[in-house]
């Protein structure tokens, strides 16, 4: 699969998306449910910024430098909201997305293929907890990755090509966030999910260019799933009779 298909597949996940209320419903549920866990915890960074500035600096005296105060605590906020959104969607994903996305993909599955591949048979808590345990390493491995990328940006020259880099990164593992449903749901192994993603990474920088566009990446995030399960049942990600 190539990049062109991954941008394609995220557009036809977003319109069948849109056209299937079921859908519909729940990909408008997670997008006002991620919008909102963001804006109540940048409204509580910005109403308590300057607490938080003042432990510590507090407001000097001076006027010469107040200046500064004031362009640090600017600083500051910009900083913490950026924080929150990030703390926001990882929340968001691991509290209750998680489980909204797999429905979205249970959904997407047996429409366009007229049933579903059955998992073993779990309780709902147990389903609930496996889904969580394959969504922690999904969400921080990238941060980890992406962190250790900002470091090198500051301590190299190489910051705006790094730059870059970092946001190619973040739309491969937002992709694959997406595009692991199904065999996670099936009970793969996460070595072979994650062999599949590295095979796979032009398919999964195109599928993930969409989230790096400001305002219709949290559309394309909330309907991500569907397109993800298109790819992962008419080209599925695991051959067996290949054994990769």
């Amino acid at each position: 699969m190539t990049f062109l298909n991954g941008t394609l597949y995220n557009l036809k996940g977003l319109w069948l998306g849109l056209k299937t209320p079921r859908l519909l419903f729940l990909g408008m549920f997670r997008l006002v449910m991620v919008v909102g866990l963001t804006l109540l915890t940048a409204g509580l960074v910005i109403v308590y910024h300057q607490d938080l500035l003042s432990l510590a600096w507090s407001e000097p005296e001076s006027m010469w430098v107040r200046w500064l105060w004031h362009f640090v605590s600017w600083l500051l906020i910009l900083f913490l909201v950026g924080l929150s959104a990030i703390f926001s969607y990882l929340i968001a994903q691991v509290m209750f997305s998680v489980v909204i996305m797999d429905y979205m993909s249970r959904i997407t599955e047996r429409i366009i293929s007229g049933g579903e591949e059955k998992p073993p048979e779990q309780s709902f808590l147990k389903r609930f907890f496996f889904l969580v345990r394959q969504e922690v390493p999904r969400a921080f491995l990238p941060l980890m990755l992406i962190f250790l990328i900002m470091i090198l940006g500051w301590l190299t020259p190489l910051g705006p090509v790094l730059a870059i880099v970092s946001s190619g990164i973040s739309a491969i593992f937002l992709a694959w966030d997406n595009t692991d449903l199904v065999p996670a749901r099936r009970l793969e192994p996460f070595g072979r999910r994650f062999k599949a993603l590295i095979t796979h990474l032009p398919f999964h920088l195109g599928f993930g260019l969409w989230f790096l566009i400001p305002g219709l990446n949290i559309l394309f995030l909330s309907f991500a799933p569907v397109g993800a399960t298109l790819y992962a049942v008419n080209a599925p990600l695991f051959s067996k009779d290949r054994g990769d």
